[in-house]
């Protein structure tokens, strides 16, 4: 059974940083995409950065030029550094990849539990 468990969040300062760490366990055969969405309060989940396999990388407008998503293929981990935190990037933030399971070879999206991740001074 493949398992996705996030970490990093916290209560950081405007300005300051935080890294997210989201490990994928299990029954895998590759791991294609990945990447994190985040879901503030009465807003919907929206995706924030994400990264292919050959670590080709997108991100939305608002993370641009703060926010750096790579990746350890070997560790099947995925990363999210954030710097400058902003008030607004207050959310609870899920990993997600799309992972071709072994040995059924089954392709799915999968998620992590979520971190929450608290801007405020």
């Amino acid at each position: 059974q493949v398992q996705l468990v996030d970490s990093g969040g916290g209560l950081v300062q405007p300005g300051g940083s935080l890294r997210l760490s989201c490990a994928v366990s299990g029954s895998i055969f590759s791991i294609s995409a990945m990447g994190w969405y985040r879901q503030a309060p009465g807003k919907e989940r929206e995706l924030v950065a994400a990264i292919t396999s050959s670590g080709r990388t997108n991100y939305a407008d608002s993370v641009k030029g703060r926010f750096t998503i790579s990746r350890d293929n070997a560790k099947n981990t995925v990363y999210m550094q954030m710097n400058s935190l902003k008030p607004e990037d207050t959310a609870v933030y899920y990993c997600t990849a799309n992972i071709d399971q072994w040995p059924s070879r089954v392709r799915s999206d999968f998620w992590g539990q979520g971190t929450q991740v608290t801007v405020s001074s």
